[in-house]
C-alpha cells in the first residue's frame, strides 16, 4: 500500500469516528431528561412556583429562582401525592404538577391531552369510581373536564385535580392504587366529548357526603351511587 493510499485511509478513520463521537454525544445528551432543582431559573421554574403557589403548596414570590421556599414546596406536593421526596421537579414531579419535562409528557393524545393527562386522569376516575358503573367512570372523568373550562376553577387538568380538597383520594392516598383497566378507556371517552353528566361540575355519593353545601347543589343526573350536579 503507497503512502497516498495509507494516507487515505487515516483521513477516512479519522472522519468515520468523530462521525460516532457525535451519533453517540448526540443521543445521550437527547436522552438526558431535564429537571428543576435548586439553582435552577427561568420559565419553568416560573410556572412550578406558580401552580404550587395557585394550590396552597408555596407561599413565596414567583421569581423564576429555584431557592429553598420552592424546594421546601415541592417536597410539600412530592409528599402529598405519592412522589419520591428529593425536593428535584423531575420528569414525574412535572408531570403531576401538568409540566411535562421533554419529551417525558408525550403528545398526541386524546383530545389533545398528553399521555401523562390521560394517565393522570385514570388515576383519578379509577380512584373516585371505584365499583361504579362504566358511564359513572366517563362521568367523573367529565366532571373534571367541565371545571377546566370553568371560571371557579383553574384552567388545566392538573389544576384541577391537585386544587386542594378537590378530590379526597389526594387525601387519603387512592389516587397511587392501581388503576383500573376501565378507567383508560373512560379517561379516553371523556377526552373525546362523552359526558354523561350534562355539565355537572360537582359529584357526591349521599351515603358518603357529610358536607350540606354540596347536598344542596341542583342535582342534574344520578348514574349508579353518585349524583352529578351544578
Amino acid at each position: 500500500m503507497n503512502d497516498k493510499l495509507k494516507y487515505v485511509w487515516k483521513v477516512f478513520i479519522i472522519v468515520l469516528v468523530n462521525v460516532l463521537m457525535i451519533a453517540v454525544v448526540t443521543h445521550v445528551g437527547g436522552s438526558i431528561q431535564t429537571l428543576s432543582k435548586v439553582g435552577s431559573t427561568g420559565s419553568e421554574v416560573k410556572q412550578i412556583q406558580t401552580r404550587l403557589k395557585n394550590w396552597g403548596y408555596y407561599t413565596g414570590k414567583v421569581d423564576g429562582v429555584y431557592g429553598t421556599q420552592t424546594k421546601n414546596a415541592v417536597l410539600y406536593f412530592q409528599r402529598k401525592n405519592g412522589l419520591t421526596a428529593d425536593g428535584v421537579a423531575g420528569p414525574a414531579t412535572l408531570s403531576a404538577i401538568g409540566l411535562p419535562a421533554g419529551s417525558a409528557g408525550g403528545s398526541g393524545g386524546a383530545g389533545g391531552y398528553s399521555s401523562n393527562d390521560v394517565n393522570l386522569l385514570a388515576r383519578v376516575i379509577s380512584a373516585e369510581s371505584r365499583g361504579e358503573p362504566y358511564e359513572g367512570q366517563v362521568a367523573v372523568g367529565a366532571v373534571i373536564l367541565n371545571r377546566i373550562q370553568h371560571p371557579s376553577f383553574p384552567n388545566t387538568l392538573a389544576g384541577v385535580i391537585y386544587q386542594p380538597g378537590a378530590f379526597s383520594c389526594l387525601n387519603d392516598g387512592g389516587i397511587n392504587a392501581a388503576v383500573a383497566a376501565s378507567a383508560y378507556k373512560a379517561a379516553r371517552d371523556a377526552i373525546n366529548g362523552w359526558d354523561p353528566c350534562g355539565g355537572a361540575i360537582y359529584y357526591y355519593n349521599p351515603v358518603k357526603a357529610t358536607s350540606k353545601w354540596i347536598l344542596s347543589r341542583p342535582v342534574i343526573v344520578v348514574i349508579g351511587e353518585h349524583r352529578f350536579c351544578s
